[in-house]
């Protein structure tokens, strides 16, 4: 879970007029890159929602075009993608922030926290809210965090105790720490790009 989390990101420098399809021409463009789909993940639904709402409540001023399912950047490049201005929003996984700040990297502990609730709670409270601004002096700041769910793990045998998970070979996300975690149940890490999770 903690590795699946995820922050709203906005470069700090201001998205300037664009022209798109769906946009006034005099319109601030904001384009907000995601790899999931605007109809069915509640991260690119939440994403649709803060557009059309954006979009009606600053018409004529403002329009954010969500681009889904890595259509735009994936992961892996939509923060290089931010600082040079190419894309101003995104919410990818924190450990794509790793080459930015290491203090996301708390997420990827296992059993730091007991609930949803429990992370929820550290999130808004003085610390959680420090770590949104861990990388503004990179170009980058936290909006707010966003979840995808706890962290869990399925096979095609049960995983009942830690070491049922020996031999096996696990789809991660690119962290050190959760490497460290799937390297002593005794199983292989695999860093695989969420888009091609399902390939």
């Amino acid at each position: 879970m903690k590795g699946l989390a995820v922050a709203v990101v906005l470069t700090l420098v201001q998205a300037l007029p664009a022209l798109a399809d769906t946009c006034a021409p005099s319109d601030i463009v904001i384009k907000f890159a995601t790899v999931v789909s605007a109809t069915d993940n509640p991260k690119g639904i939440a994403a649709q929602i803060f557009a059309d709402r954006v979009n009606a409540e600053m018409a004529g001023q403002v329009c954010v075009i969500v681009y889904p399912d890595s259509t735009l950047y994936d992961d892996d490049t939509v923060l290089q993608a931010m600082l040079q201005g190419d894309v101003q929003m995104a919410a990818p996984s924190l450990s794509k922030f790793e080459a930015f700040t290491k203090v996301f990297r708390l997420f990827d502990l296992p059993f730091l926290f007991p609930d949803i609730a429990a992370v929820d709670a550290f999130e808004t409270a003085p610390a959680g809210q420090r770590m949104k601004s861990a990388m503004v002096a990179r170009g980058l700041a936290g909006l707010e965090f966003w979840h995808s769910g706890m962290k869990q793990f399925s096979a095609n045998r049960p995983l009942v105790l830690p070491s049922d998970a020996k031999g096996l070979k696990f789809r991660i996300q690119p962290s050190a720490v959760i490497a460290a975690e799937i390297v002593a149940l005794r199983a292989q890490p695999q860093s695989i790009a969420f888009s091609d999770t399902y390939d």
